[in-house]
């Protein structure tokens, strides 16, 4: 189940899943700029090697639908609100990534003309080939999906060769390595394995689309700097998901 990170290829369209964990930096709640601005970084530079890049982010470090909903708010609404706190997220990262002089373009699946352009599949892929970074915010814009559910979708409809998963540790592991210094992490996975095992990198709904569509995922820590660029050149400790595990 394991395989040589040397063996990524070189990816001329991908989308990365930014967690909204990953924005917190150490923090328990909220946004940490410079962890924001260290990823544009990272986005800016892959960006600059040729590779059009698109992004679905998270909302978990404002607000889970999930977590409110076992409080009693009901679930739909509570996944609204939870789409509402993935376009802050956009935005942050589209301020910073233009900072990095990278034109970037929010793209929204709920219509919010002020501040986001609404999700159209075809100008989106026109976006991207003309250099620009699309980041697509309040996932699919219906309730009850996640957003790494939003990202494999987004990913099939772009036509991108590959989607990565941008998390707080470097990789899947048997268990939750934080908890279990036992724990250990897999070089390669299969979707089968991920679904079997229940696995918890990504709800079976966006495993199971990634399968059909032959999408490949990686998952990574994009909490260290330089890391997303480091994968794309195939180096570094990650976790790749496909058909056939070698």
């Amino acid at each position: 189940m394991t395989a040589c990170a040397g063996e990524t290829p070189n990816r001329k369209r991908v989308l990365l899943k930014v967690s909204g964990e990953a924005l917190m930096g150490g923090g328990a709640f909220g946004v940490d700029q410079k962890t924001v601005e260290r990823i544009a970084q990272d986005v800016a530079q892959v960006v600059r090697d040729g590779i059009e890049v698109c992004l679905v982010v998270g909302g978990g470090n404002i607000f889970r639908g999930v977590a409110a909903a076992a409080k009693g708010m009901d679930r739909a609404q509570g996944d609204y609100a939870g789409m509402l706190a993935t376009v802050i997220n956009a935005l942050l990262l589209q301020n910073a990534l233009e900072r990095e002089q990278i034109t970037t373009r929010v793209m929204s699946a709920i219509h919010m003309s002020s501040v986001a352009e609404p999700y159209i599949r075809r100008r989106a892929v026109r976006h991207m080939e003309k250099g620009r970074v699309v980041i697509f915010a309040a996932g699919t814009g219906n309730p009850f999906f996640t957003t790494d559910t939003a990202a494999a979708l987004r990913a099939a409809e772009m036509e991108c060769n590959i989607l990565l998963k941008g998390t707080q540790v470097d990789g899947v592991y048997s268990a939750d390595p934080k908890r279990d210094p036992s724990a250990v992490r897999y070089d390669e996975l299969t979707y089968l394995n991920v679904l079997a095992n229940q696995l918890n990198v990504m709800d079976a709904a966006a495993i199971s689309l990634a399968r059909e569509n032959n999408l490949p995922i990686i998952v990574f820590n994009i909490g260290e700097e330089g890391s997303f660029g480091r994968v794309m050149r195939g180096e570094g400790p990650f976790t790749r998901i496909v058909e056939t595990a070698e």
